[in-house]
């Protein structure tokens, strides 16, 4: 009898005390917290996912891309190896682009110093493009735990409010609420963490692509320097082993 009494009571506290209980209890402002850090949840995920793509996709045209670059006979045919809109073929379009401009200049400037600045502006816009987004992740991962103590305040507020006009400040009754007001504060760490681990992920990772677009774009501009003679060496491919040979057959 005990035993069913007691499963009984934790089931009444449980129907009593959740999540949706303390959003009514908070009432329209609680609710409109609640969903801001929903969407803000949402949003952080959407970004790392985006962003993780857009990375990959950058870090494989450095290994695989580049080589096939860098075996190919001239700027063209390099930069067909690369998809249209490759961060490594922007940046071999600008540096094509400022050699044929630097001969329409009225003002002399030199032809290194001005395919220099041009890649180096390249890399600038890239690294900018890969950095939209990071700036959110930021935002949530220090705002969101705020939002859902701001939450739990206000929780505990109402729910204070109410045992104080019931005029029953029992432990029963003052445990709950509160209990259950402190449900924001771990949504606000639960939309947080994620937050901050992909920010501080994507930007290790922008920091490696950034790496390897400037050495990149110095091996690009010492073969356009040196038309053609410069370039960088190419890691061959490991050969297939062979077959072992077949014992000779006896007479």
């Amino acid at each position: 009898m005990a035993n069913t009494a007691a499963v009984e009571g934790a089931e009444a506290a449980a129907t009593k005390f959740g999540l949706i209980e303390a959003l009514n209890d908070g009432g329209a402002l609680s609710w409109t917290l609640f969903l801001l850090m929903v969407i803000m949840s949402a949003v952080s995920w959407y970004i790392l996912f985006t962003k993780l793509r857009e990375q990959s996709k950058i870090l494989k045209d450095g290994t695989e891309g580049a080589n096939r670059f860098w075996a190919a006979g001239n700027l063209k045919d390099g930069a067909a190896k690369f998809d249209k809109n490759s961060a490594y073929r922007q940046l071999v379009d600008d540096g094509h682009r400022a050699e044929d401009e630097h001969g329409k200049l009225t003002d002399p400037v030199d032809q290194h110093e001005w395919v220099g600045n041009s890649l180096a502006r390249s890399q600038g816009l890239i690294n900018a493009k890969l950095s939209n987004g990071l700036a959110f992740l930021a935002t949530v991962g220090s705002t969101a735990p705020f939002i859902g103590l701001l939450g739990t305040v206000i929780g505990i507020l109402k729910a204070l409010i109410k045992i104080g006009a019931s005029g029953d400040p029992s432990i029963d009754k003052v445990a709950g609420p509160v209990g259950e007001a402190l449900i924001m504060t771990a949504i606000g760490l639960i939309v947080a963490v994620p937050a901050v681990m992909s920010f501080n992920w994507l930007m290790r990772r922008n920091k490696l692509i950034a790496e390897q677009l400037a050495t990149f774009a110095n091996d690009l501009h010492g073969f356009m320097a040196s038309n053609g003679a410069v370039r960088p060496l190419i890691k061959a491919a490991p050969a297939a082993k062979a077959a072992p040979a077949a014992a000779p057959k006896k007479a």
